[in-house]
């Protein structure tokens, strides 16, 4: 097996407090960043929120020969329509368009049906101007068939309104957590409730960098972004596993031995497995961002983030809280046995709150 760490020796456990004070750093950043814009007058949002959760106009065109989404992209930017979204239908021919409403429109309190009207055909206008670049339309009845002097066809209109879209982000923020209660619950029963809550404290780390840096610099937030952070708490709170069990395999081994030092190495020893796997799912990720357009851009810059802050926080978050809480909150269930080789505050590892049996293997 590949193993390019192998005896590599780095006390990662000393230098926490620097991790820890770069995180804390970045995510004030965001923090700021975030306030700040909504406090400002004539400010932009905390987030640039997308068509799925700010609200907006979809349009469905036919066109006689189907331009690329970047063409389309090109064009509706060209026409002042900031952020749309291009997607294909099951119709090689066909596209559909999302473009966000109107700043009257978003300003406006209530959606009646006038209201409704008025953002579709808002909308419409919008892209039926922008398209208009590649060819004159199909107008009333008439079809690419019956007019073959025109290039493409808009053949449905509808709009998402903004009660639609805080109901998409209410329902994201509940799946979220509703994953991370059900990690921190499958955690505390398979091993022990102080590294579930220290791969749950990661696991919040990671959005919440992931977050800032979504805040800092502006980049979209759609229904993908959710899904990446999704993706990426499985990741972190999978690394985060590798290392808590090679630390359960490693306590009966070494009872003598300090807590922190049993973690140290146990990190130093999985450290080719996280730097591999990591690696190569962040360079398949970088690939995304450079070539992947802007349709996945939000998805693979949230997964870039995310993924290499949750390498990151497997080492320098989820194992130093996990082993301050075992050391700390559970004085109750230890016995406060210190070796007399150790440093002040070092507990044994045969004072941890749950003995390890090594289950056989049945291969």
């Amino acid at each position: 097996m590949l193993n390019p760490f192998d005896n590599f020796h780095f006390d990662w456990l000393r230098r926490r407090r620097i991790f820890i004070g770069i995180s804390i750093a970045i995510m004030i950043a965001g923090l700021v960043s975030a306030v700040g814009r909504e406090l400002t007058p004539g400010g932009t949002d905390s987030f640039n929120m997308g068509v799925d959760f700010q609200g907006g106009t979809i349009v469905t065109a036919k066109f006689r020969s189907r331009p690329s989404d970047d063409d389309i992209r090109s064009a509706l930017n060209e026409a002042g329509v900031g952020d749309p979204v291009i997607q294909s239908t099951n119709k090689p021919d066909e596209v559909l368009i999302k473009i966000p409403l109107l700043e009257s429109e978003t300003a406006s309190e209530g959606t009646s049906e006038q209201d409704h009207t008025l953002q579709v055909q808002a909308g419409r206008e919008e892209v039926k101007s922008a398209l208009d670049k590649f060819g004159k339309a199909a107008e009333g009845d008439a079809t690419l068939e019956s007019a073959p002097d025109t290039a493409y066809k808009i053949i449905g209109t509808d709009s998402v309104g903004a009660v639609a879209g805080s109901q998409l982000r209410n329902q994201a923020v509940i799946a979220t957590l509703l994953g991370l209660v059900g990690i921190l619950v499958f955690i505390a029963f398979r091993y022990d409730w102080t590294y579930a809550a220290g791969a749950v404290i990661a696991v919040f780390h990671d959005v919440i960098m992931v977050l800032s840096f979504f805040s800092i610099f502006q980049w979209e937030v759609n229904l993908t972004v959710i899904a990446a952070i999704l993706t990426i708490v499985g990741f972190s709170v999978n690394d985060s596993i590798v290392i808590f069990d090679r630390v359960r395999e490693n306590v009966p081994m070494r009872r003598h031995d300090s807590l922190f030092d049993i973690t140290n190495d146990s990190i130093n020893q999985t450290l080719s497995r996280t730097v591999i796997t990591a690696g190569l799912v962040i360079l398949s990720v970088l690939a995304l961002v450079i070539f992947g357009g802007e349709v996945l851009r939000s998805f693979s810059l949230a997964l870039l983030v995310g993924l290499t802050l949750g390498c990151y926080s497997t080492i320098a978050i989820a194992s130093p809280i996990a082993i301050w809480w075992q050391s700390k909150l559970g004085d109750s269930k230890i016995k406060d046995v210190l070796a007399p080789s150790t440093t002040k505050g070092e507990k044994l590892a045969s004072s941890s709150r749950r003995s390890v049996t090594r289950r056989p293997v049945t291969r």
